[in-house]
Order: structure tokens, then sequence, then C-alpha cells
């Protein structure tokens, strides 16, 4: 028996004192939860409570629990016999870094953390006072979908929380972390959501579990080999953020959040920044080789140029031949989107083109501007790419830089060829402003293929074809393929040294800050799918 229902059975005489004594028992009461055994075992799963995982994401003493003594009304099945307070989800708001973001936390000792009518009631509430007073969102999920007992009411719950993450797309940054087992429904609302961040071993997001695969289609296979972190930050791409532990994982939620805007209305907050604004990157000129046929890691050119070389790299090991990362520029954030020679010589394919097109969106939702960093031989060739539809899914990228009306730099390092120099943000698809490094080719395609294209014959009919292929070769990249060919031709701004590149992005950036970008009359765009 709980104290309220001491209070139901014998009450007593008006008391102010005495009443509040008794709500601060209760209160204690719920945040304790409804079985220590129930909390002894979360913790030997190596998994904190609703409440110590708040605790970890806002600032200290700053969470305000809101509706803590919600029961559920439903009957049946033994529910009537059961009526925790709370129903299994935290819900509130508090500050991170200062400003204001709110919450909702499944308490996985109550039905497991199962979604109910009360329990979704409290998440609709929490997502409502979000999106109204326009603050970001975070959902700490460790439940076990929709409670059966509670039947259609359940999933009519989920449809209510669907609408909402559709309803705030794009209006307030929606984060969902998720700390246990999360199936069906659970799992379709942190993929409509901005980032989703996975802890390892503890959590799985799937539509329908190990049993059921085995039942249907005879496969075997565990619970985190279905749908565990790595699976999603590697394989699917469905998670943004893999970490070892709940800690790290939140913490890393808290300076994501610091990178951000608290809603599409704002800029994303500046901070004083000690690296100097004009530092020179004399680094780059050793880092990336002038031959663009030899690999080098990008990762190195952003440390050179970002604010004392931090970034925060979104995706990390799902299409790693692209690397989007959100960073500082002099304190400002801005989300950079690059080639990554290093894997596939930085080719653009259909999961490539996909993190990069959400990655553009994201950023252009909330005002976070874009540097592009190109070195690009092109899209990626192959029966299996041109049947799985990278026309499609290219499509994608060059929808979102086109749709983008965020300040928009692109750099080309040295190589961009063909249809994918065009897609990685060049002039005519609306950059404002297009550097180049004095390594730049700037061309339709390599100087070997174009050569054999437009030789073809004359080579084919040379008795030293080897020699005839060489100098073409030679005057195909003297005529069209010279560091100075875009720059004539205005597609390319400037020529700089790559020692002044944090310089020119800095000031370029700066100039930018008070862009207004007039958007068309339109309900919305049709995005390629």
């Amino acid at each position: 028996m709980t104290i309220l229902d001491e209070l139901t059975v014998t009450p007593a005489a008006p008391d102010l004192r005495r009443a509040t004594d008794e709500l601060r028992r209760l209160k204690e009461e719920v945040s304790r939860g409804p079985d220590p055994a129930a909390t002894r075992r979360q913790h030997e799963k190596n998994k904190l409570t609703a409440h110590e995982r708040l605790e970890l994401l806002f600032d200290e003493g700053t969470f305000t629990e809101i509706e803590p003594l919600r029961r559920h009304r439903a009957t049946g099945f033994g529910l009537e016999e059961r009526k925790p307070h709370g129903d299994g989800v935290v819900i509130g708001w508090g500050l991170v870094h200062g400003r204001t973001v709110f919450a909702y936390a499944h308490d996985f000792r109550v039905f497991a953390g199962a979604l109910g009518e009360a329990h979704a009631a409290k998440v609709h509430k929490v997502m409502d006072l979000a999106e109204s007073a326009g603050a970001p969102l975070v959902s700490l999920n460790d439940g076990a979908g929709a409670r059966i007992q509670e039947g259609v009411t359940a999933l009519a719950g989920y449809g209510g929380i669907f609408r909402r993450n559709v309803a705030a797309s794009g209006v307030i940054p929606q984060i969902s972390v998720m700390l246990g087992p999360c199936a069906g429904g659970a799992a379709y609302s942190p993929a409509l959501t901005d980032f989703v961040f996975m802890v390892r071993d503890t959590a799985q997001m799937f539509i329908t579990g190990p049993d059921v695969v085995q039942a249907v289609t005879g496969e075997e296979i565990t619970h985190n080999g279905l749908g565990g972190a790595d699976v999603h930050a590697t394989t699917s791409g469905v998670c943004h953020f893999a970490h070892d532990d709940e800690a790290t994982c939140l913490e890393d939620v808290r300076y994501l959040l610091g990178l951000l805007p608290a809603n599409n209305r704002e800029t994303p907050p500046a901070v004083a920044c000690d690296d100097p604004a004009d530092r020179r990157t004399d680094a780059l000129a050793d880092l990336v080789p002038a031959d663009p046929g030899r690999s080098y890691d990008i990762r190195g050119v952003i440390e050179e140029i970002v604010d004392d070389g931090e970034y925060l790299e979104i995706h990390e090991t799902w299409a790693p031949n692209v690397v989007c990362a959100l960073a500082r520029l002099d304190g400002h954030p801005v989300g950079i989107v690059a080639n990554q020679p290093a894997s596939l010589a930085g080719v653009l394919d259909i999961h490539a083109s996909e993190k990069a097109a959400r990655f553009v969106s994201t950023c252009d939702s909330f005002n976070i501007p874009l540097v592009t960093l190109v070195d690009v031989p092109g899209f990626l060739p192959g029966v299996d790419q041109e049947h799985n539809g990278i026309i499609r899914h290219g499509a994608k990228l060059l929808y979102a830089y086109c749709n983008a009306t965020v300040p928009r730099i692109s750099l080309v390092l040295r190589k961009a060829y063909g249809g994918a120099y065009i897609v990685m943000d060049s002039r005519s698809i609306g950059a404002d402003l297009s550097f180049a490094w004095p390594t730049n080719e700037i061309a339709v395609m390599g100087a070997e293929g174009a050569a054999n294209v437009i030789f073809r014959r004359e080579i084919a009919a040379s008795d030293d074809p080897d020699a005839v292929r060489a100098q073409r070769i030679k005057e195909y990249k003297s005529e069209l393929m010279h560091p100075y060919y875009a720059a004539e031709r205005g597609l390319v701004d400037d020529v700089i040294d790559p020692a002044d590149t944090r310089r020119v992005l800095v000031r370029s950036l700066a100039m930018l800050r008070t862009k207004r970008a007039e958007v068309p009359a339109r309900k919305h765009g049709n995005v390629p799918t």
C-alpha cells in the first residue's frame, strides 16, 4: 500500500504541514520506484533508472518533473490491481548548459516501460510543451513497445507520438537515446527524430524480434545481432552515435545540444573562442598529397581548420566515404560535409548520398551554415549501384543542397569530376561562395578517361598508342583541367593558399551570417525517395 492509499483509507483532519510532509514522502516513493528488486535488476544489467539518467542529462538540480502521480485507468488482465504512479514514464524539463530542454524517460521497472493510454498522454504532453516553448526534446528510450493488455488504445498512443514527431520535425531538435530494448512502435518514433544515440549491448531496435524472425523466416539471430548498436551504426544507418556506456552517451547528447539552436527561429549558440580566426593552416600542405590518386584522411584536414581541432562526427561508421560533422569556426557552429579519400577514394554511392543529404537537410532546418570539402572522383559505378537506385539516392543529396537556404561555402581541395562535382554544392546549384586550392582539378572526368573518349579513334589508329594517349592526356589537362580554368569562368570565386583556408572560411561565414533567402510559396517539396 502506498502513502496515497493510506491517506485514502484513513483521512485525517486538515493540516498543511502534515499534508506537505506526506506529499514529500509520496514523491520520494514514486522516484524510488515500486519495487527495490526492480531497481536492483536494472542496475545488474548495467542500466540506470529513469531518474538517474535524467540527472546525467540535465545540469545539476534543474530538472522539473510533471505528472509524477498519474496512474492508468485500464482494467482487465490484472491491471486494476497494478496502478503504479507515473505509469512507466518520467516527463519534464530542465537546463542543459543553461538552456531549456524537455525530456521523457521510460521507466523499465514499471510494466517494462511499455506504453499504455496514460503513459502516452504524458509523452504527448511533454512533446506539445517542447514544441510550444520552442525547445529541444530528448527521449530516453527503454521500453517494451505497446502495452498489450490495453490493446488498441496503446497503438493509438503511438500514433499520437508519431504525428507529433513529424509536426516538430525541422521546428525543434529531437534526439532519441536508446538505452534498452525497443521494438515495434518504440523503434519508429526514434526513426522520425533528428539524431539517434545507442548504447552497446543494452540497447536494441527492431520492428520484429528474433523469435518472430525465426518463426517466419527460419533465421536464427541474437537481439544484438538483429538490432544492436553496432548493427544500426554500421550497417543500417539508423543510429548516428554508438557508445559503450550510458554516462558517456548522455555526455555526448549534452555536447550535441550545445551545438544546436533551441528551435528553427534561432541561430546556433556561439561561444567565446581562443583559437585565432586568422590562424594559418600550414599543415594542410603536408596532409593532402598533390597527386589526386593518393589517399589521405580528410579528418586531419577538418581538425586543422576548425576551432581547437574539435568536431562531432555524425554516422562515423556508416558510409565512411563521406564525412559529416558538426564543429565551430570562430566560435560559431558549422556543418561540414567532406569526401573521404581514405574510403572508396571518396566516391559518392547510395549510402554516402543518403547520409550527406540527411545531414545537409538537418543543418538547413536549424540554421547551421554548411562548409563542403570536395575531393570526389565521381559516383561509384556498378550494376548493384544502378539497380539499387543510385540515381534517385544521389538525387536526394542534390535536392538537399538545392533546397538549403543557410550560408553555403564549397572548397575544392583536389579533384572534382562529373556529376559528383555538381552535387557536392557547386556554384551552379547555389553555393554562396566557392573556393579551390591550387591543386584542384574540376572537369567532366579525369584526363585519362577524357582522352580515351575524345581521341579514341586517333589513339587506336596510331603506330604508338601509348605515346599518343600520353600526349593527348597532357593536352587535355593543360586546356581544361588547369587549376585556374574554373576561376577564369567565374565558377570558383578564388583559388586560395591552403594555409589561408581557416581565415577565408571564417571571414566568408561572418559575411554570410546575415544572409536572407526567399523561398517559394508552396506546401512542401517532393523529396526523391
